[in-house]
């Protein structure tokens, strides 16, 4: 078996053998100084190397350095570049504008190694470029500065949208000096600026510095660095203000998105509100399911008001605005049309209430308008019918009283019952166009408006004869013609009415047109009947079991009044017990009830409502009864019910009084009693009549009465007695 043979070791190589680079690429994989290059150099020549091996280890540290800065280049711009994207990827994370300015100069400054770095931003109003950012800076004065297009180093890059460096900016004249702004950076201590533009497409929006307090020179990669990193910022200033926009758009849209919900949510409402109206009045709903309704959305109470019944001041001031207005915690919406308080509608318990919630309140009040409006529209024919009927049993007395009665069946009336008469007519003027005295009657209606029937045509009717009786004189006759009128025509005017002619004729036909709706309304409220007629209008209403005629004037008087907002006065006839079966007591009674009212406008009580019984022994000048035990037992039935009574001679001794002259010794005289005996007797009569029974008025009625007492006595006492 053959014995193996150990291998030779290899033979040991001189360092000489080695290729010279050798040494050089351990030094630059070990990351050496460029001093360790020179030392292997130098230990060659140390260990006596040859000529050629010096020259060639020579020629390979050369080279090794060579590539040593190619590699530490390429680090730094490594470096530089991993900065730069971390830099672009903060920006990118940051929202606020602010913010991303702050961290632009930052990062600049880390970047580039400076003391000082800045940026400034392009002002197009002002033309010119501000300061917005600093870090490092500690001068008040460079933090403030502006520089106009042109101006300094920072002036030139904005204006040429090309970076500029400097190594000593106060030395260098390539640049637009100005006080301001070397007064700043000479404040700052300022030498080495470099400012690259911040570009945003093809337009400049600002300027990025880099600076150092000492002399420095910017390297072109460190100008190149600043120029990306300026490129990134401008991006990343774009964006910031992007999103700020955004974010005040949708502030804005958020906003505007609220007020349309807010409005939608009128609008609902108000549809809604609209709805149920609509829908209350195609189903027939009267204005009490309007309140009800209202009263419902607003979550309140909700009443309607008659015009009398309604807080005057508020329902003034919403008439005169047409609108909603407060009156203490409650809300007053007038119900109006044209010229006429229909009433009012009435909030209560909401003292507070938005827009939305009054217009709703004027909506209902507008709708309740309209309800009236069309129930009275419907009721117009009802009410001429009224009217025709009404004038019917005034002209014609000889009508079948079986027709009167269905006719008036026809309208809710009964004609069976006792009813009053009751002649009324608007006497105050509303406004300074309002003619006084019986002009107004003169001049002819407005078109459309039917003439009074007895407004003056051709020759004049005859006046009616004085009542029986006549009256005291001097006294006026409630049947006496009118005064003379003033013509509504001026001589030389060629047929052309005068302006006061034609607005007293729209006026007086106006108030007669509103008068007669109103009492149309009222007599239909009352199942009674209504007319136009000598100028004014005539009502028939029924009276009640112990209905006072004279109560009902005022009354009527009362409510005509507050419906037109003007005085209107009103006569008022004795009951009439059966018109159907005596229609010629209508036409007696409105005659009385003509007198009655003439007599309060001669009285000068306009505006009031009477009947004959309020007008003491007038009274029986204007009644057509002529009730003289009425009147007597009016003015002294109290003294007549005592005499009888208690066996005492009261009237007696009033009579005795007055025949004295009022003298108490003459009636002691007459009655053969003490003086003490008469003052008690009439002392006893001014208890029984009053405190004014010895006023003259007072005192005239009482010697009538006293008269009429003695001769109805004597004409009732038997023959043999007289």
């Amino acid at each position: 078996m053959p014995t193996e043979q150990p291998e030779p070791e290899p033979a040991r190589r001189s360092p000489d053998d080695d290729p010279a680079e050798t040494p050089f690429l351990d030094l630059l994989a070990t990351g050496a100084s460029a001093e360790e290059y020179e030392r292997a150099v130098l230990r060659a020549r140390a260990e006596g190397a040859a000529a050629a091996r010096l020259a060639a280890l020579e020629r390979a540290k050369l080279l090794a350095l060579r590539v040593r800065t190619e590699l530490e280049g390429r680090r730094r711009r490594e470096a530089e570049l991993s900065a730069l994207y971390a830099t672009v990827h903060d920006l990118a994370g940051l929202r606020d504008l602010d913010a991303v300015l702050r961290a632009i100069v930052r990062r600049a400054r880390s970047l580039l190694g400076t003391e000082v770095a800045y940026l400034t931003l392009n002002d197009p109003a002002a033309g010119d470029t501000y300061m917005r950012v600093t870090d490092g800076s500690v001068s008040a004065r460079f933090q403030q500065l502006r520089l106009g297009m042109g101006e300094g180093l920072g002036g030139l890059v904005a204006q040429t949208a090309r970076p500029y460096v400097t190594d000593s900016y106060f030395h260098d004249e390539r640049f637009r000096h100005t006080r301001t702004i070397d007064t700043g950076v000479l404040d700052e201590g300022l030498v080495a600026i470099l400012g690259v533009p911040l570009l945003l497409g093809s337009g400049v929006i600002g300027v990025l510095f880099a600076a150092d307090r000492r002399e420095r020179v910017f390297e072109r990669g460190q100008i190149a660095l600043l120029a990306a990193h300026a490129a990134h910022a401008a991006v990343a200033i774009d964006t910031a203000n992007l999103l700020a926009e955004t974010r005040k758009t949708l502030t804005e849209l958020e906003a505007a998105n609220e007020i349309i919900r807010d409005r939608s949510s009128v609008m609902e409402r108000a549809s809604d509100i609209h709805d149920r109206l609509t829908e209350l009045v195609l189903r027939g709903g009267g204005v009490q399911d309007v309140a009800d309704a209202v009263a419902e959305v607003l979550r309140g109470d909700v009443e309607f008001t008659e015009p009398e019944r309604a807080p005057a001041d508020a329902l003034d001031r919403s008439r005169a605005d047409g609108h909603a207005v407060r009156d203490g915690g409650d809300w007053v919406a007038a119900v109006w049309a044209g010229g006429e308080v229909l009433g009012a509608l009435v909030l209560r318990g909401h003292p507070a209430l938005d827009p939305v919630d009054q217009r709703t309140l004027e909506r209902a009040a507008m709708v309740t308008s309209l309800l009236l409006l069309a129930r009275r529209t419907e009721g117009e024919a009802e009410q001429r019918v009224r009217g025709e009927l009404l004038d019917d049993l005034l002209d014609a007395a000889d009508r079948d009283p079986r027709l009167l009665r269905e006719r008036a069946s026809r309208v809710g009336a009964n004609l069976d019952a006792p009813h009053v008469v009751l002649a009324a007519r608007i006497d105050g003027p509303p406004d300074a166009a309002r003619p006084h005295g019986p002009a107004a009657d003169a001049i002819p209606p407005p078109e459309g408006i039917p003439a009074p029937d007895d407004a003056p045509a051709g020759p004049a009717d005859p006046a009616p004869e004085a009542p029986p009786g006549g009256g005291p004189p001097g006294a006026p006759s409630a049947t006496a013609p009118a005064a003379p009128v003033p013509p509504a025509y001026a001589p030389g005017d060629r047929g052309t009415a005068h302006p006061t002619a034609r607005m007293t004729a729209h006026a007086a036909g106006a108030d007669r047109q509103r008068l007669w709706s109103a009492a149309s309304h009222l007599a239909a409220t009352r199942h009674g009947l209504a007319a136009v007629r000598d100028g004014g209008a005539v009502l028939l209403l029924p009276l009640g079991p112990g209905g006072d005629p004279a109560q009902a004037a005022r009354e009527v008087a009362g409510r005509l009044g507050a419906a037109l907002h003007v005085p209107v006065t009103v006569g008022a006839s004795a009951p009439v017990t059966a018109p159907a079966a005596r229609p010629a007591a209508v036409a007696d009674g409105y005659a009385e009830a003509r007198r009655c009212r003439e007599a309060l406008r001669v009285l000068g009580r306009d505006g009031q409502g009477a009947a004959a019984a309020d007008f003491g022994f007038l009274g029986l000048l204007l009644a057509d009864t002529r009730d003289v035990d009425g009147f007597v037992h009016r003015t002294l039935g109290a003294v007549a019910d005592y005499d009888a009574r208690r066996g005492t001679e009261l009237l007696r001794t009033l009579s005795a009084y007055f025949a004295g002259g009022m003298s108490p010794a003459r009636t002691k005289d007459t009655l053969h009693v003490h003086v003490n005996t008469v003052a008690q007797r009439l002392e006893r009569v001014g208890r029984l009549l009053g405190p004014d029974w010895q006023s003259p008025a007072r005192a005239l009625e009482i010697q009538l009465a006293l008269r009429l007492h003695q001769l109805s006595s004597a004409v009732a006492r038997p023959p043999e007695e007289a």
